[in-house]
């Protein structure tokens, strides 16, 4: 039986507001130290993945079957259309489909699977507005917690020019004049020199009045 060596986190005598906190040291994800043990947890891992690769080939193949069928979500209604999701099976996103009405064709009005080649980017918070002449949706890429808020036009089909960056932990709530929208988000990580987990705080709401 094969012993595994697992990588050491090494333990600092330090806390956070009188309560004892070794492993503080790992939540700066850009350190030398932080990146040092996430490789060797990695590899480790690989490790024992590689040694059972026919293993892992079936079960992939079972799952991929089991899940190969059409997913829908509830039908909604925004201003004068229907929207809802579908699945074809396989796709990495859901697709979002408009009718005019419940007896209509059905039409892509938004396929986050065609953003970017590779697929990392991915479709996070959305809404309509209260009239449905607008969609807002978030985009994050990469994994990323953090999104990026574009603004479609119902109608047209036009991505509009508004462009909000930072995002994160947020929905999107329109006005009921359909004129903007309430969000929240961190200060600039860009103005800060702090690591990413450091510059989580003072998340705020904001305000967001379309063509601004």
């Amino acid at each position: 039986e094969r012993k595994w060596q697992y990588p050491k986190a090494k333990k600092l005598n330090t806390t956070e507001k009188g309560i004892p906190d070794p492993y503080s040291w790992l939540e700066d994800d850009k350190s030398e130290g932080t990146k040092k043990w996430v490789d060797e947890q990695s590899e480790l891992t690989e490790s024992l993945l590689s040694s059972c690769e026919n293993n892992r080939n079936v079960l992939k193949s079972k799952l991929k079957e089991m899940y190969n069928y059409e997913k829908y979500s509830c039908p909604e209604k925004r201003g004068k259309h229907y929207y809802y999701y579908k699945n074809d099976g396989l796709q990495n996103q859901s697709v979002l489909y408009r009718l005019d009405d419940l007896n209509s064709t059905p039409q892509i009005f938004f396929d986050p699977n065609k953003l970017s080649e590779d697929g990392t980017i991915s479709l996070g918070a959305t809404g309509f507005s209260h009239k449905g002449d607008y969609f807002a949706y978030g985009l994050s890429e990469s994994g990323s917690d953090r999104q990026s808020i574009r603004i479609k036009s119902v109608e047209s089909g036009e991505i509009l020019s508004d462009d909000l960056q930072h995002i994160k932990y947020s929905g999107i709530s329109w006005t009921h004049d359909s004129q903007g929208f309430f969000y929240s988000r961190y200060p600039d990580p860009s103005s800060s020199s702090s690591t990413d987990h450091k510059t989580e705080i003072n998340h705020s709401v904001f305000y967001h009045k379309i063509n601004t």
